[in-house]
């Protein structure tokens, strides 16, 4: 029997922080947003990246198991996971036949509630058992100068997730200054309590580390000049999101 292909750009055997426990992490190949602190632009070209069947993934997978745990299991990351749905159901429905925890970590862009798009993610839904979000800015402005696209579906994505009660933990990466003004951090505070499935707030510190790879690609790093937060920057934004409330 056939098994759907996907486009994967790497694979983390020992994952320890996209999800709870250690875990298998499959990095999709492909992104339509373009971030401007994005430290994996590599991920972002549709065309590239290692042609893997669902069941070849899985085979992998099962070799680490053992490391795995009671919370651990298999995590499909990006680029961004959602713009390949088949291969992502595939997969989730191949890994609960096994008992495994599956989780989700994805931006969100692709999220529409078209019946065509909501047929597909209903039935993913069945198969997984947590989503990470990463709530890249709660200003819709900003959200679109950041990234180049609007955040009106990504929000959209995390109440639906809500309306399903499907497990979620939001992440933020925290620049400091103009786009992690206190206001803006305050307002997703306040988006985030609208929500009753939020089990974890992560703040992820802007860093420069993925430069090199925009300079490998020949992209202009438009952010080269904004120096990355020191901790007492990170601590404020983590009592501005309440972080300490999920933990």
């Amino acid at each position: 029997m056939s098994s759907t292909i996907g486009a994967i750009h790497s694979i983390e055997t020992f994952g320890s922080v996209d999800g709870p426990g250690v875990r298998y992490v499959i990095f999709m190949q492909g992104c339509a947003m373009r971030c401007k602190y994005c430290h994996n632009p590599d991920t972002w070209d549709h065309q590239s990246g290692q042609l893997m069947s669902a069941q070849a993934v899985l085979d992998h997978a099962l070799r680490y198991r053992s490391y795995w745990g009671e919370q651990g299991g298999i995590t499909v990351s990006g680029g961004e996971p959602l713009r390949q749905l088949d291969f992502l159901l595939e997969l989730f429905h191949k890994a609960k036949e096994q008992g495994i925890h599956t989780a989700i970590d994805t931006g969100g862009q692709p999220f529409c509630e078209s019946e065509a798009f909501l047929k597909k993610f209903d039935e993913l839904l069945t198969v997984s058992d947590l989503f990470l979000l990463d709530i890249k800015h709660i200003d819709d402005a900003q959200h679109q100068t950041l990234t180049g696209h609007t955040n009106q579906n990504i929000l959209a994505l995390a109440r639906y997730l809500d309306q399903k009660q499907i497990p979620l933990w939001i992440r933020h990466v925290y620049l400091p200054n103009h786009y992690g003004d206190d206001i803006y951090l305050m307002r997703l505070h306040e988006f985030i309590q609208s929500l009753s499935n939020v089990k974890r707030v992560e703040v992820l510190p802007y860093h420069t580390m993925g430069i090199y790879k925009w300079q490998k690609l020949g992209l202009t790093y438009t952010l080269e000049t904004l120096n990355p937060p020191d901790a007492k920057q990170v601590e404020h934004a983590k009592r501005l999101l309440h972080t300490t409330d999920y933990d």
